[in-house]
């Protein structure tokens, strides 16, 4: 790279003013990775770099919106279980590295430590970073094998001679043009002071680098903003305040800083978070209190493609049946009196979002994007976008059953039926696709002993099964239903509305629709009337088991617990 050449001791009027190094126009983003490296690092702009050790954490990295990501050597060590002293062989690395690329679009700095070696090792790391598709790699000035930066210290660094060729044999053997060689500047980590850190700029400058990290493990960022003071900007400055983290961003601007790098936080971050949920597991033996503290399982299919292999399924897969959803929405909810005037209670506003809308993200969340839904009363209001909606324009007169054979042409594969009116917490409809039973129902063990706001016992859809559910949480044997309604005396539990036919068993439903139809009993059927047809005609209705984490809202009691709900 041409530029201009200034003493290292010397001082510009204006360190904000554009930089003197050559920079891209930031008028579009380049096609390659290398392209985008160089442009993040020449652009009169300050980036950031995140840290990602894995293709998960580079994806996260990357949604959150970073346009470059670092491949801390620190944070790859430790995720593989060793030390940050080249225990890792560059080929191990370079394995990560390629899931990382592949996972992402944006470019990817290697924290190549010291080369791996001599300038034979680093001419052939550069070679392969390129075909990896790697964008660029940072070198620092020690000894092989390395020794982290913030162990111990006076740490011996490379003779500057030798470390300058190994900057000329990786820009010689690198195969795109684009590619960035970075040179990391130890002399303040190992105390040898301002003039001798200086001096190596100058000559890793003159080697090719395109760009110099200068590194420092103190506090505060004194030492790096007199670096940046003294070297006038005559190449890309990147700085890693991993120790200085209190210093403002705005001083880093001010200085001229082209990149700063948050080198190992997405690891950090994550031990912590793993620690705190083995540390509750283990003490609790229980799931309930961690599972809507970490991700839900649709986060981890998402970040993993699972959606791009479903499209690719439907193209090149015949016949794949894909999993729907029917919500039956079509009540008014009259015990809420003036709150429904306008709108039917499943779009009554439960913490800024509507209950129908909550369901119907939950199903998609989860991977079932065909819903249809069932309305009724004022269906002009039921406004959720991307659904098929269903008109039951008998909805005062008629019962569920009814409301579901309007979407009888839905329930053609793989099905979720539920009720447009709960608000329930995801794992429920994880728990409820893995089932590959024909008919599953979820229902509430904690229904046995529900009451109403009066105190009445509640009696609608009260369940007895085939096994009462257990405190022990080893126990899965398999449960059915054995009767359905307000006639069970000794109850097992509650439906909570929530189920999932197969396609084996959205058949069977359709059969039984048309049949109650031909028989006349479809227009006041409910459910239960539903699923004691099914059994009556030997179906096995299986059913797991669940303890709260749904509501039920039909009154203005109901609404105000459900708006306690995070």
């Amino acid at each position: 790279m041409a530029t201009s050449r200034a003493a290292p001791n010397s001082r510009i009027s204006s360190i904000t003013a554009r930089r003197r190094f050559d920079s891209v126009p930031s008028r579009h983003r380049p096609a390659t990775k290398t392209g985008q490296l160089r442009e993040l690092l020449t652009s009169p702009d300050l980036c950031f770099l995140m840290e990602a050790h894995s293709a998960l954490s580079a994806k996260i990295a990357e949604e959150a919106g970073f346009e470059g990501l670092w491949a801390s050597g620190l944070s790859v060590s430790a995720a593989l279980g060793v030390r940050d002293s080249n225990e890792a062989s560059w080929t191990q690395v370079l394995e990560v590295l390629e899931f990382m690329a592949d996972a992402t679009t944006v470019p990817i700095l290697l924290d190549g430590d010291t080369g791996y070696g001599n300038f034979n090792n680093f001419r052939r790391l550069v070679a392969k970073l390129g075909q990896r598709g790697i964008a660029g790699v940072c070198i620092e000035d020690k000894l092989f094998p390395k020794t982290n930066s913030f162990l111990g210290a006076n740490q011996p660094l490379a003779d500057v001679d030798e470390f300058c060729g190994k900057i000329k044999a990786g820009k010689d053997s690198q195969t795109d043009p684009d590619f960035v060689i970075v040179a990391r500047i130890e002399a303040l980590v190992s105390g040898l002071g301002m003039d001798e850190a200086l001096r190596r700029a100058e000559a890793y400058h003159d080697a090719g680098a395109d760009a110099l990290l200068i590194h420092s493990k103190r506090s505060t960022a004194t030492e790096v903003l007199e670096f940046c003071r003294a070297w006038e900007q005559r190449c890309p400055v990147v700085l890693v305040p991993t120790k200085y983290y209190a210093t403002p961003t705005s001083r880093f601007r001010d200085a001229g800083v082209s990149a700063v790098i948050w080198a190992n936080h997405n690891l950090r971050a994550s031990i912590t978070a793993m620690r705190r949920t083995c540390e509750v597991l283990r003490a609790e033996e229980s799931l309930i209190s961690v599972e809507d503290e970490v991700a839900p399982l649709a986060d981890v299919f998402a970040l993993a493609g699972n959606a791009e292999l479903e499209q690719a399924e439907k193209r090149y897969v015949a016949g794949r049946p894909q999993t729907g959803a029917v919500v039956l929405a079509a009540t008014r909810g009259s015990a809420l009196a003036d709150l429904t005037q306008e709108r039917p209670k499943c779009m009554l506003d439960v913490r800024g979002e509507a209950l129908l809308h909550r369901h119907v993200r939950l199903l998609r969340e989860h991977g079932v994007d065909a819903v249809t839904v069932v309305a009724g009363y004022r269906p002009d209001a039921v406004d959720v976008p991307g659904i098929d909606k269903v008109v039951n324009e008998s909805y005062a007169s008629t019962g569920e059953v009814y409301s579901l054979s309007g979407a009888a042409p839905a329930l053609s594969g793989d099905c979720i039926i539920g009720f447009g009116d709960i608000l329930f917490r995801g794992f429920l409809l994880s728990m409820l696709l893995k089932s590959e039973a024909d008919f599953t129902l979820v229902i509430d063990a904690d229904g046995r002993r529900a009451t109403s706001a009066d105190g009445e016992a509640e009696v609608a859809d009260r369940v007895a099964c085939t096994v009462p559910f257990t405190e022990d949480f080893m126990d899965d044997s398999p449960v059915a239903l054995q009767a359905i309604g307000d006639d069970v005396d000794t109850a097992d539990g509650r439906w909570v509305g929530l189920m999932k036919l197969s396609v084996r068993g959205a058949g069977r439903v359709r059969e039984e629709l048309a049949a109650m139809a031909a028989d006349g009993t479809l227009r006041r059927a409910d459910m239960g009337d539903l699923f004691r047809r099914l059994m009556a005609g030997g179906e096995r209705l299986s059913v797991i088991y669940v303890r709260g984490n749904w509501l039920d809202v039909n009154d203005a009691f109901d609404l105000a617990q459900a708006r306690n709900v995070p």
